[in-house]
Order: structure tokens, then C-alpha cells, then sequence
């Protein structure tokens, strides 16, 4: 682990930062001190695998919460921060822009001033060897043409208040290791899919519609592009990053898998064809429907510092893991039926609403799941 033997992962009962801690306690033996306010996306049965190991500890709280996080890290005494909490769905940014700021702007905040303070009172070699990762997206970049990818140092031109947000608090984490020497380093990361993926975002969502043979939304034309990467090749970069990154840096991750929206959902209904030939084709069920506004029409990362530096590199191609994906989904329905049931059942989001519209309260999921 090179030094690295406790992480303190934020938003760590979420579907990164879950694929983040089984692989840290399952893979590499490391003990993890996870921070989650568990919101609607935040689900504890996404960590069963590892609840019952003593290298596992829970800790419900809010990021926003300075008194609640610095306990934590008192607590938790980490070698290591990755901070993943954050809320993250486009399409609820649009209608409740207010809890985006709020998460990813004061938190970020909040985390950093708490490592700052634990970082300044540690022993020098663990201070001198203590990293924070803040993990960001894509998204912060706008949208590209038709050529051309996003590298580290492309400039940032959110559309959408998610996106906004998440340049805030990159902002941020930049400031504090110029400002304060705090040993911080920026990722960001492309679209990612796969096991225990919350059912709103597109990937989980058709599979789980077409599994009900429901519609299978697609925005527009189906033309917008992104660049997808399956959830634990991002799992092992973050923590790769994390150990072997240089602080005051930043790091793309990207799966080198560009499609067309229309076509991730033409792959998942093959998959499905394939799989329940009994429903087939799938492809009967897909509509098209008003697009987002402000949708960004392409992104595409560069991650060659990544693979050149640090020595990582994707595992997955988006065919093989979209039959992961298909087939977790199939055998899992523990997992995503109570969200499916009691939190999100597949409704359109993110039309924009009225001048001074306040969205209504959201519902938290059980801490079971």
C-alpha cells in the first residue's frame, strides 16, 4: 500500500464511491473510514460485500457539517482523503440548482478545511506523505466539437449548474494547495456505468426499463457523444492517483469508448436480445423525447498522462462491460428493486422549471437500501 493504509472516502455509500471502497477493502486490504449523509443516492446495500469486515467503518453526515467532519477525521485518522460526495445528476441540477451549490461548492469547502486542520497537526513524515483526491468531471469542461479531446489543461466552460458547481469546487481544491501547501490533486473522470449504478442515469435507467417493457427515453436525436468508463477501472485510477499522483495536479480518467446516446441504448438492447431473446427485439421500445436543456453535444477525455505517468490503463471496452453491466442488473434485483419501487421510477427529469419554482423535499433511501 506504500504508506497508504487507512482512506477516509466521502460519498463512499454512492455508486463511485462504493465501487471505491470494495475495491480498496476487498482488493488491497486497506481500512476505510467512509462519510455519507446517505441522500437518495447514497444506498448501504451497495457496500454489503464489506459491512460485516473490520476494516470498515460508517459514519452518516453531512460534508456541509464542519463539526461532523472534523470528528470524522479525528476518528478515522486517515493516510489518505478521496472526496466523491457529491450530488451529481444533471438533469436535478436543472430544477434544484440550490442543493448542487450547496454539496459541491460549501462542501468541498468544508472537506478541505477539515484536512487542512487534520493535516497541519499530523507528525511531519504522515504530513509530509498525507494526499487528498478530489474527484471531479468531465463536465467542467463544456461541450467539444467534433474532434479533439479534453485534456488537463483545457479550459473550463460549464453549461449546466451541476457542471457549474463542480468547476467551483475544482476551483477550490486548486486553491488550497496553492494558497496553503495542502497536498491536494484534481481528477476528472468521464461518464461512468456499471454495477449498482442509482436507476436515474441513462445506462441502469434502460436497462431497467426495458426489463419492464417500458419506453426507452433518448434525448433529442440521440446524437450527443460521451466518452464511458466502466465504474472499477475508474475504482483502481482513483486510488492510483491518489498513491502515486503528484499533489497540486490533475489527472483525466477516461475509457476511450465514445458513442452516440442512441447507440449505448441500441448496445443495451442487444445485450438484452441476447440475453432474454424472449423479449426481443428491445430496440421496439426506444423513444425519443424533448432533449435537455443546455445539453453538451460531445465529450471525449485524454487520459495519456494517466497511462503514461502512473501506469494505469482501462480493462474494459464498453461491449464487455455494458454485459457485465446487463447481466448484474439481471441477478441483482435485491439491489435495485426498493429504489425502482420507493425512491425513482423512471420519470423524465430536468425540465426546466419556473422562475422561483423551490423542487419539493427528496426522499432519502432506507439505510438498508
Amino acid at each position: 500500500m506504500s504508506g497508504f493504509s487507512h482512506f477516509l472516502v466521502t460519498g463512499g455509500a454512492g455508486f463511485i464511491g462504493s465501487a471505491v471502497c470494495r475495491h480498496l477493502v476487498e482488493d488491497l486490504g486497506a481500512a476505510v473510514t467512509i462519510v455519507d449523509k446517505l441522500t437518495y443516492a447514497g444506498n448501504l446495500a451497495s457496500l454489503r460485500s464489506i459491512a460485516g469486515s473490520q476494516r470498515y467503518r460508517f459514519i452518516r453526515a453531512d460534508i456541509c457539517d464542519a463539526g461532523a467532519m472534523a470528528a470524522a477525521f479525528d476518528a478515522a485518522q486517515p493516510d489518505a482523503v478521496i472526496h466523491l460526495a457529491a450530488e451529481s445528476h444533471v438533469d436535478r441540477s436543472i430544477t434544484g440548482s440550490r442543493a448542487f451549490v450547496e454539496t459541491n461548492v460549501l462542501g468541498t469547502y468544508e472537506i478541505l478545511e477539515a484536512s487542512r486542520r487534520y493535516w497541519s497537526g499530523l507528525p511531519k513524515a504522515r504530513a509530509e506523505a498525507f494526499r487528498i483526491l478530489h474527484v471531479s468531471t468531465d463536465e467542467v469542461f463544456g461541450s467539444l466539437g467534433a474532434d479533439g479531446r479534453f485534456s488537463e489543461t483545457t479550459r473550463y466552460d460549464p453549461s449546466s449548474p451541476y457542471a457549474a458547481s463542480k468547476a467551483a469546487s475544482d476551483h477550490l481544491a486548486r486553491a488550497w494547495h496553492r494558497t496553503y501547501g495542502l497536498p491536494v490533486i484534481v481528477s476528472n473522470c468521464s461518464n461512468n456505468y456499471g454495477p449498482f449504478h442509482f436507476p436515474e442515469k441513462l445506462i441502469p435507467l434502460v436497462i431497467l426499463n426495458a426489463l419492464a417493457g417500458q419506453p426507452l427515453p433518448v434525448y433529442g436525436d440521440g446524437s450527443n457523444i460521451r466518452d464511458w468508463l466502466f465504474v472499477t477501472d475508474h475504482a483502481r485510477a482513483l486510488h492510483r492517483i491518489v498513491t502515486s499522483g503528484r499533489p497540486g495536479e490533475t489527472y483525466n480518467v477516461g475509457g476511450g469508448n465514445e458513442r452516440t446516446n442512441r447507440t449505448v441504448v441500441e448496445t443495451i438492447c442487444r445485450a438484452l436480445d441476447e440475453i432474454t431473446p424472449d423479449r426481443a427485439p428491445h430496440e421496439r421500445l426506444i423513444t425519443f423525447v424533448a432533449d435537455r436543456p443546455g445539453h453538451d453535444h460531445r465529450y471525449a477525455i485524454d487520459a495519456t498522462r494517466l497511462e503514461t505517468e502512473l501506469g494505469w490503463r482501462a480493462e474494459e471496452t464498453f461491449e464487455t462491460g455494458i454485459v457485465k453491466t446487463v447481466r448484474w442488473y439481471l441477478d441483482n434485483e435485491w439491489w435495485w428493486r426498493p429504489l425502482r419501487d420507493g425512491v425513482y421510477g423512471g420519470e423524465r427529469l430536468g425540465l426546466a422549471p419556473e422562475p422561483g419554482h423551490r423542487p419539493a423535499a427528496r426522499r432519502a433511501v432506507p439505510a438498508g437500501g
